[in-house]
């Protein structure tokens, strides 16, 4: 088991708690990457309380208002505008549904289809900065279609919209991504914290994220399973198949036990298409 550790853990650590992740679910991640427990909780803490003294979370977990839910708490199936989708389960705190046949075979086919030709390295978005910058934490490839770019993805973005109860002119454009053996996305936020400089400029277009609904685009033979480790929840891939979650309220906090990330991909290769609802108009 690994006993040391890397300026990119470090930063990870550093980055999640001043988030308001809960110290005992980093350690957790960690000794599922290979780390020794003990050592994991040693790090983990000392930073706990390097954080504590030098920078506070802007939401603590503690301290998210939950207010109703945006997606439908009841109820196994959501009519959309051209498909019946079906929810097999659902989680109250945080907002975490999973669906099944959100898209069609035909429909994941073509996704992936159109998409590699076009795919370039992922990038985050630098926190001091703002910047889209490569680093190893989130080995994928990917691209986007912007919205209603054309028939076929503006009969999916309204689907999508039609799911996710959110207007089709406050969403991101569809992102494609590609994990090949060994890619894996570590555990972060998909919103962008208010106290990072970087977020300022993705906060003017906008507004802060909301929500997130992940689609399979394939069968993964191996790994590669969405995680939330702040509710011990697993999401394994089905083509055709999503999760949807949110975490921002009416007040803009947003919700740090929506800590997400994606397994590495053991066996084959894992294709996604990600769909983020900002609070106003985007674009």
């Amino acid at each position: 088991m690994d006993t040391q550790i890397t300026a990119d853990w470090q930063n990870w650590i550093v980055d999640n708690l001043a988030r308001g992740c809960v110290p005992q679910s980093l350690v957790e991640v960690m000794a599922g990457k290979g780390f020794d427990p003990i050592f994991a909780n040693a790090v983990v803490f000392h930073f706990s309380n390097v954080s504590t003294q030098t920078k506070t979370a802007a939401v603590p977990a503690a301290a998210y208002i939950a207010e109703p839910a945006r997606f439908p708490m009841e109820g196994g199936v959501i009519h959309t505008h051209d498909r019946i989708v079906r929810v097999t389960a659902r989680v109250g705190k945080p907002i975490v549904a999973i669906l099944d046949d959100l898209l069609s075979m035909e429909e994941c086919d073509e996704l992936v289809r159109l998409s590699k030709s076009k795919l370039k390295r992922s990038t985050i978005v630098d926190p001091q900065t703002g910047a889209e910058e490569v680093i190893d934490d989130r080995s994928s490839f990917g691209t986007f279609f912007t919205v209603n770019e054309n028939e076929f993805i503006a009969r999916l973005d309204r689907r999508i919209a039609d799911v996710m109860h959110w207007p089709i002119e406050n969403g991101e454009g569809l992102q494609i991504l590609n994990y090949k053996i060994g890619g894996e996305y570590k555990p972060h936020f998909d919103y962008f914290p208010v106290a990072d400089q970087g977020s300022q400029v993705h906060l003017k277009n906008g507004g802060q994220r909301v929500s997130t609904l992940v689609m399979y685009l394939n069968n993964v033979d191996e790994g590669g399973e969405t995680i939330f480790p702040e509710l011990g929840l697993a999401v394994a891939p089905k083509k055709g198949s999503a999760v949807y979650f949110e975490y921002c309220n009416s007040q803009s906090q947003t919700d740090p036990l929506t800590l997400h990330g994606g397994n590495p991909v053991l066996k084959g290769e894992k294709w996604i298409a990600t769909k983020w609802m900002r609070q106003g108009r985007f674009g």
